[in-house]
C-alpha cells in the first residue's frame, strides 16, 4: 500500500515503552500496557492495510495479480542456505496485523510434554516455565483472540473453563473420515479456531467465504489489527512504515536507550523509551539484534551467549489426498474443523504429530474457472469433473531444536536501505523425516480404509514448512545457553523484552499463535511491573 507522504512519523515523546512490530504479540502487549496507563509507541515496518477486504481477496484470486500483502522486492530480500530452501516471504507479512493477516486461524495449547521434553524424553530442552504456569494466560489469550472450541479432545492438556465461543460443527467430509477412523480406532475431535462462530468483540460471525487464507472478507477471523486499534484507542502511538534498523544502548550496555528507524521520506529518527519490546518475528527479531552489534556486544545485542539466531525450528507438513467415488463437498469451509492429537505424545518417534482432516482437498471451482482456458459447456463439464470428489489429510510434525538450524545476516546481500539481509540456514534432519514417515503411514491407513484413490503425498523427501518461525531467541534460566529469561526479558539488557515464538525452547507440533498470545499477556505483566 503506497504511503501518502503526509503522515507524521516523528518519534513520540516521553514513551514508557517502545514496541517493535504490530503482529499478535506486539498488538496484545501494546493494548495491555496502554490500557494500564503506560505511554506506548509501536513501530511497524510495513503499512496499514486499510483497503476493502473483498478487494484484497479479488486481487488474490484473479490470475496474475499475486499476493495481496505486498511481500517481496528489495525491502524484503533474504537468502537461504543449508540443505533445504526456505521461502521466507511466503511465510510472513509486514504490516499492521503481521502474519495474522494471512494465517489460517487454528489455535491450540501446547501439551504438558512440550514444556518438559528433555526431562521426559531426553531430547531437546525444557522450558523454564511449565504448562501450569502458562495455563491461566492461555485462558486470557483465548478470550483476547475470541476462540471457538469444544472441550472434546481427550488428549488435550487440562483446562479450567469453556472456550469463549462455541465450536464450529464438523464438516461434511469430517463425517466421511469419521467412518474410517472409528473402524481404525483413531479418535477425532474439534479444532479450536480464532474465528467467530457467533458475533464477538465487534466482529461478525463466519459466513463461509472459504478464503480464510489469505483473506477473510467478513472479518470473522482474528487479526492483530484489532489489538493495535484498541491500543491506539487507549492512547498508544502507532507508527507504520517505520523500519527499525538498530537498537542503541547506553554506555554500560545494560539498557537500550533508543530505536533508530527510517521512514518512506528517507528520514531517520530515534525513538527513545524507558523499556523496549521486540515483537517482529523469529527472523526479524534476530536480524535487529545482530544489526545492533557494538563494542560491548560484538556478536549482536543481548548475545553474550552466542545463541541469538540459533535453534531455528519449523513445523513440517505431511499430507495425502486423492479422489473418492462419492461427493466430498470440499472448499465449502476454508478452515479445518476436525483433527486428532492421538499420536502427539507417542515416543516412537518422539516428535509430536498432529493429524488434520482437511476441508479444502482438490481445486476451488472459483479459482479453477478463473484460470481455465475454455468456456461455456466445456468449462462447466471441466469444473464438474474436477470439483467435489477430492479428499485430503494433513499433519504438522515437530522439528526438535538443532544448533545448526539458524538465522544470521548475509553481509554480501543488502536490502534497499543498504542493511544486510537475513539468511536462513535450514535442513530437515533424519529424526524429523522418521516422524513424517509415521504421519504418512497413519494417513495411508485412513485413506485405504475410506477407499480413496491416492493421487498425491507430501512426506519426508518433499515436505515443506508450515511457516511457523520458532526458537531463535530461546527462553531459559542459564544466560550462557539462552537469550531471555522466564519473563522473556533478555539476560544481558535489563530493559529489553522479546515477544513471540522466537523465545520457544521447543516447538511441539501445535500451531504457535495461541502460545504467542499467552506469552504476550504474561510479558505485558512483566513490563508493567518495571514501570514506576
Amino acid at each position: 500500500m503506497a504511503d501518502d507522504g503526509h503522515t507524521d512519523r516523528t518519534p513520540a515523546e516521553d514513551a514508557d515503552v517502545c514496541i517493535v512490530g504490530a503482529g499478535p504479540a506486539g498488538g496484545i502487549v501494546a493494548h495491555r500496557l496502554a490500557e494500564s496507563g503506560a505511554s506506548v509507541v509501536v513501530l511497524e515496518a510495513g503499512p496499514r492495510f486499510d483497503g476493502d477486504r473483498r478487494e484484497q481477496l479479488e486481487r488474490h484470486i484473479r490470475p496474475g495479480l499475486g499476493n495481496p500483502w505486498e511481500m517481496g522486492g528489495p525491502r524484503d530480500e533474504f537468502t537461504s542456505s543449508g540443505e533445504a530452501f526456505y521461502p521466507l516471504n511466503a511465510a510472513r507479512v509486514k504490516g499492521v496485523g503481521g502474519s495474522s493477516l494471512h494465517w489460517q486461524g487454528m489455535v491450540m495449547r501446547l501439551h504438558e510434554r512440550d514444556f518438559e521434553l528433555a526431562s521426559r524424553h531426553g531430547v531437546g530442552t525444557d522450558w523454564p516455565i511449565s504448562y501450569s504456569d502458562l495455563k491461566p494466560y492461555y485462558a486470557d489469550a483465548e478470550r483476547e483472540l475470541g476462540v471457538a472450541g469444544a472441550v472434546d479432545n481427550p488428549y488435550a492438556p487440562p483446562r479450567d473453563e469453556a472456550y469463549p465461543l462455541p465450536a464450529f460443527p464438523p464438516s461434511y467430509s469430517d463425517s466421511l473420515f469419521a467412518e474410517a477412523c472409528e473402524r481404525l480406532e483413531i479418535d477425532m475431535h474439534s479444532v479450536p479456531n480464532a474465528r467467530n462462530s457467533e458475533p464477538y468483540d465487534g466482529r461478525s460471525p463466519c459466513v463461509g467465504y472459504g478464503t480464510c487464507k489469505p483473506v477473510c472478507p467478513s472479518g470473522a477471523k482474528y487479526t492483530a489489527e484489532s489489538h493495535v486499534e484498541k491500543a491506539a484507542a487507549a492512547g498508544a502511538r502507532v507508527i507504520d512504515h517505520a523500519r527499525v534498523r538498530r537498537l542503541e544502548h547506553d554506555d554500560s550496555g545494560t539498557s537500550v536507550v533508543a530505536a533508530e528507524y527510517t521512514t518512506p521520506d528517507g528520514e531517520t529518527h530515534r525513538q527513545e523509551a524507558g523499556r523496549f519490546v521486540l515483537a517482529c518475528g523469529g527472523v526479524e527479531n534476530v536480524r535487529l539484534l545482530l544489526l545492533s552489534a557494538s563494542a560491548q556486544y560484538p556478536d549482536g545485542l543481548a548475545n553474550s551467549s552466542g545463541v541469538v539466531g540459533r535453534y531455528f525450528m519449523e513445523h513440517l507438513f505431511a499430507g495425502m489426498g486423492g479422489r473418492l467415488d462419492r461427493p466430498t463437498r470440499q472448499n465449502h469451509v476454508g478452515f479445518i474443523t476436525s483433527e486428532s492429537h492421538q499420536f502427539y505424545d507417542d515416543t516412537d518417534p518422539v516428535n509430536g504429530i498432529k493429524l488434520e482432516f482437511l476441508n479444502y482437498g482438490g481445486p476451488s471451482p472459483v479459482i479453477d474457472a478463473l484460470h481455465a482456458e475454455t468456456w461455456g459447456d466445456e468449462l462447466v463439464a471441466q469444473l464438474a469433473e474436477n470439483y467435489g470428489t477430492h479428499i485430503a489429510m494433513g499433519a504438522l510434525v515437530e522439528q526438535l531444536p538443532r544448533e545448526d538450524n539458524y538465522v544470521t545476516l548475509d553481509s554480501k546481500t543488502t536490502d534497499d536501505l543498504g542493511d544486510p539481509v537475513p539468511e536462513i540456514h535450514w535442513a530437515v534432519d533424519d529424526q524429523t523425516k522418521a516422524a513424517l514417515t509415521r504421519a504418512n503411514e497413519i494417513q495411508a491407513s485412513v485413506m485405504d480404509e475410506l477407499g480413496v484413490d491416492v493421487e498425491w503425498t507430501v512426506g519426508p523427501e518433499n515436505t515443506g514448512p508450515a511457516f511457523h518461525h520458532m526458537g531463535t531467541t530461546r527462553m531459559g534460566d542459564d544466560p550462557e545457553t539462552s537469550v531471555v529469561d522466564a519473563e522473556c526479558r533478555t539476560h544481558d539488557v535489563q530493559n529489553l523484552w522479546i515477544a513471540g515464538s522466537s523465545v520457544f525452547p521447543t516447538g511441539g507440533a501445535m500451531n504457535p499463535t495461541l502460545t504467542i498470545a499467552a506469552l504476550a499477556v504474561r510479558l505485558a505483566e512483566s513490563v508493567q511491573g518495571h514501570i514506576p
